[in-house]
């Protein structure tokens, strides 16, 4: 188990890695995804702050989702991480997936975004 963990570590640096390279910066629109809910951060790197948040425990959204694991869960926080970033003045961003794939709850999440305003 130990191994899996290693490489998707691996994996989520190196997306990371060339995400920063091309950032010019930009802050970055980054997503974890677990079984059961779905979390989005805008982070500036440059400042070590995080800008704007959302997920599917947030009180706004926990009682209007059947269950935080899908697609319509992950388009949600997408929509609501896009208005709170566009709020706190962030209108571009860089979008940093970590160690998933865009297919899914990623991608419906990075096109929910885009909708809500963010640009990417």
């Amino acid at each position: 188990m130990a191994n899996k963990l290693d490489n998707t570590k691996r994996r989520a640096a190196r997306v990371r890695r060339s995400v920063k390279a091309v950032a010019n910066g930009r802050p970055r629109l980054s997503v974890h995804r677990s079984a059961q809910n779905i979390y989005a951060q805008v982070i500036d790197d440059l400042g070590g702050l995080t800008l704007a948040s959302a997920s599917t425990l947030d009180k706004d959204l926990r009682g209007s989702l059947k269950k935080g694991s899908d697609v319509a869960a992950a388009a949600a926080v997408g929509k609501l991480v896009a208005e709170r970033a566009v709020k706190a003045g962030v209108k571009t961003v860089i979008f940093d997936r970590g160690a998933y794939l865009y297919h899914g709850r990623v991608k419906a999440l990075a096109e929910a975004a885009r909708e809500g305003g963010l640009d990417f």
